[in-house]
């Protein structure tokens, strides 16, 4: 039986999940699987690919935020782009021939400049990068397979997947739905140490393999919020017509921000404490689109050289968000479709026939508040300035974001995109 466990938090990020279901039918010896913790990670020689990979994730992240743009428009966006990347890179791990090629290729790689053992690395020293223990952040990605007592892996896969991607593997009988389900969830719960629990609950009958893949991210903002200053009821405009209330947080204090006349935008950025930033992104009335379509590396690279430290008098609200994504739509629409259909080739997973991609899922939540702390009544605050408020509109430009805004995660060693969407109702959870 598992065991949840609950903490309460005013500022913390986790995205819940990637899923990845596999459907075939195959008949071989069971698998010699592994059970036990993945070893402690040491960071591997850096390759080329490494110091590309930022802005080739980044490219990715945009190019999948515009298919959901497209999919799901005037909704709330939000996934985990460094998830995705790295569960498709370890998926490709086990690909050949035109299935592998897809996957590389909608991930952003160009076999011309880059070997596939050259991809695998870089994605090894990432995942190591991000998983590298830092104070004051706590941030994890990992993986986990499940793969059918039927289904033979070979050798090879098992070990490349746990040296690159430090994934265990765990033999599972699917044959019984709600026993795997129970045994899924029992191991994310255990690997999440209680933040992630009753992941899985539409298993298909005929899954062999199932791949989880999770990020989890917390830390505390550099310069928390007051929640004296907050507002409680605050309007939101989610369109011309639709106006909803909304707990506004308020602050005066010193950011990094700029006005891009180029593409009429607003961008603040908030740093945490250690190692990671969010970028806040307020397009002009009627501009979101215009953003969202020239979104790329180089705007991340244009805003980094730009931004520039100045008083500013924000207003950010206060709300949580969740989504939960079909990835095969998106995936199929990026190039990645032998994947999906009978001619799919994972002969570098197993040499059973048949193996095919039948879902994938991705699910996703954030909450953003004050502090950034499990007990709100442990942070104390002091005061940075103290006047009234008409001199504080006179003396600093007011950023307020009451509108659709688009929303950054970034760990910074890596300039690798944690989260990435879009704020459209902040209500709607």
């Amino acid at each position: 039986m598992c065991y949840c466990l609950h903490s309460r938090m005013s500022v913390f990020l986790y995205l819940i999940t990637f899923l990845l279901g596999l459907h075939a039918t195959t008949k071989g010896a069971p698998p010699s699987s592994s059970e036990g913790k993945v070893p402690t990670c040491y960071l591997p020689q850096q390759n080329d690919t490494f110091y590309k990979m930022s802005s080739i994730n980044a490219d990715f992240a945009f190019n999948l935020y515009r298919k959901f743009a497209v999919e799901i428009p005037d909704q709330n966006i939000f996934f985990s782009p460094v998830s995705i990347s790295a569960a498709l890179a370890m998926l490709s791990f086990g690909a050949g021939s035109s299935t592998q090629t897809q996957i590389l290729e909608a991930l952003g790689f160009n076999f011309t400049d880059t070997s596939v053992a050259e991809i695998q690395q870089g994605f090894q020293y990432l995942i190591c990068s991000l998983n590298f223990p830092k104070k004051e952040l706590e941030l994890q990605i990992g993986n986990a397979l499940f793969i059918g007592k039927k289904l033979k892996p070979l050798p090879k896969f098992l070990d490349g997947v746990k040296t690159l991607y430090e994934t265990d593997v765990f033999s599972t009988d699917f044959s019984n739905v709600s026993a795997a389900e129970q045994a899924i969830n029992c191991q994310v719960e255990k690997q999440t140490k209680g933040k992630i629990v009753n992941l899985i609950h539409d298993l298909k009958l005929n899954a062999i393999m199932v791949l989880v893949n999770y990020i989890h991210f917390k830390a505390q903002w550099a310069n928390p919020f007051q929640p004296s200053k907050t507002e409680d009821s605050s309007n939101f405009l989610v369109d011309k017509i639709i106006t909803v209330k909304v707990p506004m947080m308020h602050q005066v204090e010193q950011y990094h921000y700029l006005v891009d006349m180029e593409l009429n935008c607003t961008v603040l950025q908030m740093d945490y404490n250690k190692n990671a930033l969010a970028l806040f992104v307020l397009p002009k009335k009627g501009q979101m689109e215009w953003v969202e379509a020239s979104m790329s590396s180089k705007t991340l690279k244009k805003w980094n050289r730009l931004l520039q430290k100045g008083w500013v008098n924000l207003f950010v609200p206060k709300f949580s968000i969740s989504a939960t994504h079909d990835l095969r739509i998106m995936l199929l629409k990026m190039g990645i479709e032998d994947a999906f259909a009978d001619k799919a080739d994972f002969s570098g997973l197993t040499e059973d026939n048949g193996l095919k991609l039948s879902y994938a899922a991705h699910k996703a939540l954030l909450h953003i508040g004050e502090k950034g702390s499990d007990d709100v009544n442990d942070v104390t605050v002091s005061e940075v300035i103290s006047m009234d408020q008409s001199e504080i509109t006179l003396l600093h430009p007011i950023i307020r974001f009451d509108r659709t805004f688009l929303l950054m995660i970034l760990e910074k060693n890596t300039r690798s995109i944690l989260f990435l969407g879009k704020v459209v109702n902040p209500t709607e959870v």
